[in-house]
């Protein structure tokens, strides 16, 4: 009853170009990966920053019982776990979509 991509992907009219990605076709790929791999440790020292001074926020907000602050405290946590979670899973979800988008 549901067809699998590969049989969704025989049914289509095109052929396959034979056009595959070069690792070494572009000049200046080794400090462009060194660029982006700086951002990623960039952006990981950002979110533990954040995450300690929201953390500090949410303890402020809580001891003095001010809600509002306390939940913006909270927010900031969750929202630098998140970004956290992203940059270190980066890498991850592009292989994930560019293996799945080749299937395509």
């Amino acid at each position: 009853m549901f067809a699998t991509p590969y049989a969704l992907a025989a049914l289509l009219p095109f052929d396959d170009p034979g056009i595959s990605s070069n690792t070494s076709g572009l000049p200046g790929l080794a400090q462009l990966r060194e660029i982006v791999g700086a951002l990623l440790t960039f952006g990981l020292v950002a979110c533990v920053a954040a995450l300690v001074v929201s953390s500090v926020v949410w303890g402020f907000g809580s001891n003095s019982g001010n809600p509002h602050l306390a939940g913006r405290g909270k927010t900031g946590v969750v929202v630098a776990a998140g970004a956290a979670l992203l940059i270190g899973a980066a890498n991850a979800i592009v292989t994930f979509f560019s293996n799945t988008g080749s299937l395509v």
